[in-house]
């Protein structure tokens, strides 16, 4: 039992919902349901009984949220002796992919900032290890990592491991980004054989699970033709002059395709699942600037998901 086992216990009382709590806390009724599972398992008796009117406290249940919310309030007060006490100041961190929609939900986060305040935001692009550090080490408040669907479970284990807070955003398959004059671009869909002998964009930190579970090449590495690049504005200034370059990419958003002049094509032949994963310190609470963001990535993963 940790502070935010007795968080998710209190919101579920506040809700008298499963569905609602875990919507109210940015996490899948699923997880909610097991971790409230975990706590009454550890506690020894049931919190909740379901009824007509919903989630209620049993009668050990609220004496247990009695104290929760004591806990919590204590909590609250000890940790506000380190925080900024400065209304006035918004500030917001945040460690992600390399991802147009990521850095669209930002701008149009960013736009909503209150001018009249004092603004603090931090926004970093890099890889998978670095955004687990990043957010252990306490730099940044939020993490956004990237993996394979059937790597799930090793990320999911190395999170636990670092007790921090996991969250599914969503899935997609990625896609192929060639310049607009690209032999290929009036292709309505390209498999990796159409892709032998073009040069791939590659970030060149990407890093992957242990050999056991590395995802598998699309190409054969003796026809291996690759530039590697550490920021997304190279990538599109390489699409953008080379016809015969290619990159392997989420979904970008439309004005960043037709800003730069490339074409976006779907991959078939090869099953290429990839997930984005929210993340942060199992006992960090997103404030509301968090929770603003998150609603406008939730905008723009929608957008992807129903173009």
């Amino acid at each position: 039992m940790n502070i935010q086992h007795l968080k998710y216990a209190v919101e579920v009382e506040k809700a008298a919902s499963i569905t609602q709590a875990a919507e109210n806390l940015y996490m899948s009724q699923p997880n909610l349901s097991k971790a409230i599972k975990e706590l009454e398992a550890y506690l020894g008796a049931p919190i909740f009984r379901r009824t007509s009117k919903g989630m209620i406290p049993t009668a050990k249940g609220q004496t247990f949220l009695a104290y929760a919310k004591n806990i919590l309030k204590q909590v609250e007060e000890m940790e506000s002796l380190y925080r900024p006490s400065d209304p006035s100041r918004q500030v917001f961190s945040l460690s992600a992919p390399r991802t147009g929609y990521i850095s669209m939900a930002l701008v149009n986060f960013a736009e909503k900032l209150d001018r009249k305040k004092e603004i603090e935001l931090n926004y970093k692009e890099t890889n998978v290890t670095k955004t687990i550090n990043n957010v252990v080490r306490g730099e940044f408040s939020l993490g956004i990592i990237r993996c394979r669907t059937e790597h799930e479970k090793y990320f999911f284990g190395t999170l636990d491991d670092k007790e921090i807070s996991h969250e599914k955003l969503w899935e997609f398959d990625y896609c192929v980004l060639l310049n607009e004059k690209s032999p290929l671009a009036l292709k309505q869909e390209i498999r990796p054989e159409d892709l032998e002998g073009m040069i791939e964009l590659d970030h060149g930190d990407t890093t992957v699970p242990p050999a056991s579970v590395q995802q598998k090449e699309i190409r054969p590495a003796k026809d291996s033709r690759k530039i590697y690049i550490y920021e997304r504005g190279s990538q599109f200034d390489l699409l953008s002059r080379f016809t015969d370059a290619y990159m392997l990419t989420a979904p970008e958003p439309e004005e960043h395709i037709k800003k730069h002049g490339v074409v976006q094509k779907k991959l078939t032949g090869v099953k290429l699942r990839y997930c984005d994963i929210l993340i942060h310190l199992a006992e960090y609470s997103p404030t509301e600037l968090d929770k603003m963001f998150l609603n406008e990535l939730k905008k723009a993963s929608r957008i992807l998901m129903n173009p």
